[in-house]
């Protein structure tokens, strides 16, 4: 009977983290011009799925150096992975960010530089 519990609590655990990283597009992005764009953005871990599962970071919060970025999210600065960023041509003009959350603290879905003006 332990065992049942067990199982049961992991599974409710799994199905708690693994909801973090369901889409959330609720339509209110539908008539922008760059909707379709967003939609097809992919990192090399995947598709970032939407304007609307993104964030917008101010330029004080993220950074380059030596060739690899960093955001700074929830007050932490954070490592993004080179195969997080997008490399096509950013049409939005502003810096985004798709993170995760999961029980081990924030990951970076895609990341998509801005101009640093």
């Amino acid at each position: 009977m332990k065992f049942l519990w067990v199982g049961i609590a992991l599974l409710g655990a799994a199905i708690v983290v693994g909801g973090h990283a369901v889409a959330r597009d609720d339509g209110r992005y539908a008539k922008s011009p760059l909707k379709s764009w967003f939609d097809s953005l992919r990192s090399g871990k995947g598709p970032c799925c939407s304007d609307a599962d993104g964030s917008a970071v101010a330029d004080v919060d993220w950074e380059s150096k030596d060739g690899h970025y960093r955001v700074r999210l929830e007050g932490q600065w954070i490592d993004v992975p080179d195969d997080a960023v997008i490399t096509e041509p950013n049409r939005a003009g502003r810096t985004m960010v798709w993170p995760m959350k999961d029980s081990l603290g924030i990951s970076i879905r895609c990341f998509l530089p801005g101009s640093m003006t």
